[in-house]
């Protein structure tokens, strides 16, 4: 069994997790600065109560969460004896992609077809132009993902024997609460519960089709293998954290700092994400938005992930993730 964590770290005075001791079945808990958590179906007396349920009652739910929180005859238990599971099962998982100016300049400048007659200097202008066009003109770029990929944010990472270009992508995930479609930029920051972290990896080698260019993207298969959006390790609710478009987000590789990078960068905040997606999907409660990632994938490094990599995510406010891949193991 891997340990929940080795202590707790995040904004205010709890969050919600996804828990489970040895040979026992998991359950949403409440937990606090400290590391003790919470039973809450048990707390609250109900039995099949999920974390979806709670957020489907977030209103109804948040004041009683502080009042549990600060109760100190509680039933607490001890976070260092349980198992973190991912801290939601979402219905959607929608993905930003080019949500970073600095990365997106990076992976284009990257991507350049060998025979570019401009220099890397005019390449990367002639991006950043396109990118603050971008911004201007209120265009996110977002693109759906399977709740099938999600894992726990300890939880090992198998690489499929396919994958030729595995690369990390730490982001910053809202979770929604209250159902939102069509809803205005100002109204959007009203849908989400709380923020959590997900690293939505990417095998480069499959994110173009090789056989039908006119196509474009691929996106089921470069992302969606399992296990390749490790998510958590809990949700810390959106009146904890100030701003979420000042978080720092940073992903090391085996100890090494590969990304670093405020969400300032972002070219579209998550209120303007939600917005977006809402115009033409209705988001439901426990779903995720995922808000791109920042400069300094593997693509930027030349290194990708390989067997026994292991990889350490953490953002603002939100605590910290920890996963080791694994070469997918094949019969012969």
């Amino acid at each position: 069994m891997k340990p929940a964590a080795a202590s707790t770290s995040f904004s205010g005075p709890f969050a919600l997790g996804v828990f489970s001791a040895p040979d026992q079945a998991s359950f949403s808990g409440l937990v606090i600065p400290g590391g003790r958590v919470l039973d809450l179906p048990t707390a609250l007396g109900e039995p099949a109560l999920t974390t979806r349920g709670i957020l489907e009652r977030w209103d109804e739910m948040l004041p009683r969460l502080h009042e549990l929180a600060a109760d100190e005859t509680a039933d607490w238990r001890t976070l260092e004896h349980l198992r973190a599971h991912a801290p939601v099962e979402p219905r959607q998982v929608f993905q930003s992609g080019a949500n970073y100016r600095q990365h997106v300049i990076d992976l284009e400048v990257a991507h350049r077809s060998p025979d570019d007659p401009r220099t890397v200097e005019e390449a990367r202008a002639e991006i950043a132009a396109v990118m603050d066009r971008r911004a201007a003109e209120d265009l996110p770029y977002v693109f759906t993902g399977l709740p099938s990929a999600i894992t726990g944010p300890f939880d090992d990472v198998v690489l499929p024997d396919w994958a030729e270009q595995p690369d990390w992508e730490l982001e910053l995930a809202a979770v929604i609460a209250k159902p939102a479609h069509r809803v205005t930029v100002e109204e959007a920051l009203g849908h989400v519960a709380g923020y959590t972290i997900a690293n939505d990896l990417t095998d480069r080698a499959t994110v173009f089709r090789r056989d039908m260019k006119a196509i474009g993207t691929d996106w089921l298969r470069c992302k969606n293998a399992p296990g390749f959006t490790p998510l958590g390790p809990w949700i810390v609710p959106a009146e904890s954290i100030t701003d979420p478009g000042d978080l720092r987000v940073t992903l090391k590789l085996n100890g090494e700092t590969m990304q670093d990078e405020s969400t300032k960068d972002m070219l579209f905040g998550v209120a303007r994400l939600v917005s977006y997606i809402s115009q033409a999907s209705r988001l439901l409660p426990g779903d995720l938005v995922l808000t791109g990632s920042p400069a300094g994938n593997g693509m930027h490094w030349g290194r990708l992930l390989r067997d026994g990599d292991v990889m350490e995510g953490s953002i603002t406010g939100l605590g910290a993730q920890r996963t080791r891949c694994v070469a997918e193991r094949t019969a012969s």
